[in-house]
């Protein structure tokens, strides 16, 4: 079996500039870099990572948990997942996705991971995950709002989700929509609270009086009724209680989609009787359901992107200054989902 001396020797270089080529940390000019990959294949060399590891007391792996139900991966999920394996490969990590299973987080299992550090998405109020990685000194960056009380200053990327329910709110207002239904994310999780508070402070400003069929949460992920979160909802508040709503908040696509199966079963339409507006969608899906989808661009493929390299800064790896909390915009895909009154 090759090892790195025989690559060096054959490509004429040292040992260090073969390493740097592999793990990434330092660049190598493209000359270099060919003649290296060029005796590897011909060596038939494969980096022996547990070996590099071993050199530089690193695993070279951070971790990304990502909490789940029986349901799969949304495009948010994917797009994330995508930016954070793609940055995390520049320099020379692997990434290892944490699937735990929402009623077993508490397992202490996560801090023993062989990982030099971690990324956690989808945290909620007093996050054990977060507390595992805290109490095992794990450096880690989480995407959202932290709610832990023993965890203080912890580095974050998130969406302004504040300035995005402002955003939303004063959209639909702008077209004369007052009786509005927000079909938020899961109560525990902080993005929810976040943005019931940019909501209900939206009404008071708009002298809107906050009713109690205004503001839902989505079902916990092991829930059966998770699915089909937003068609009940919509069916009960319109047929059941009879109240009147001209616009309704999605938290995402698959949400908006169940909202869109109830209106159509009572006989209603988007958007000549109600607007729809979408939190986070998949924008290829939404342009082509009927009619296309308004909704809000969180850029997820930057949050991943953002959450490696402020990870990265915390390992040491990237240096320069970098702010403990990184806020990435988003912006309004106006669909024909949403009308005016």
């Amino acid at each position: 079996m090759a090892k790195i001396d025989d690559v060096a020797r054959l490509a004429g270089v040292s040992k260090g500039t073969v390493s740097n080529v592999f793990s990434q940390k330092r660049p190598t000019s493209e000359k270099v870099t060919d003649k290296v990959l060029e005796a590897s294949r011909e060596l038939n060399y494969v980096p022996n990572h547990i070996a590099r590891s071993l050199v530089t007391k690193k695993t070279m792996a951070i971790g990304l948990t990502i909490p789940h139900g029986n349901f799969f991966f949304n495009t948010f999920h994917n797009q994330f997942i995508n930016g954070v394996i793609l940055e995390a490969s520049h320099y020379g990590y692997r990434v290892l996705l944490d699937m735990v299973p929402v009623e077993k987080v508490k397992t202490p299992s996560l801090a023993s991971y062989p990982i030099d550090g971690a990324i956690v998405l989808g945290p909620t109020e007093e996050d054990e995950r977060i507390n595992l990685l805290h109490l095992n000194q794990i450096p880690f960056v989480t995407i959202g709002k932290i709610f832990n009380a023993n965890v203080k200053d912890a580095s974050t990327v998130n969406n302004d989700n504040f300035q995005i329910i402002r955003d939303i709110c004063s959209y639909l207002i702008d077209k004369g929509h007052r009786s509005m239904m927000f079909l938020n994310a899961n109560e525990l999780m902080t993005v929810a609270i976040e943005r019931r508070e940019a909501f209900i402070e939206v009404l008071t400003n708009h002298q809107i009086d906050l009713q109690e069929h205004m503001i839902h949460y989505k079902p916990a992920l092991t829930s059966s009724k998770y699915m089909n979160y937003g068609y009940d909802e919509t069916v009960h508040v319109l047929s059941e209680l009879k109240e009147r709503v001209t616009a309704i908040i999605a938290d995402d696509d698959r949400t908006a989609f169940s909202v869109m199966n109830a209106i159509k079963d009572l006989g209603l339409s988007v958007p000549e009787d109600l607007s729809l507006f979408v939190i986070c969608g998949d924008l290829s899906m939404m342009h082509k359901a009927t009619p296309s989808l308004t909704g809000m661009d969180l850029q997820s493929s930057e949050l991943g992107v953002h959450s490696v390299r402020l990870l990265m800064h915390k390992l040491g790896i990237l240096d320069g200054d970098f702010p403990e909390h990184m806020i990435i915009s988003s912006k309004i895909i106006e669909g024909d989902s949403c009308s005016s009154l």
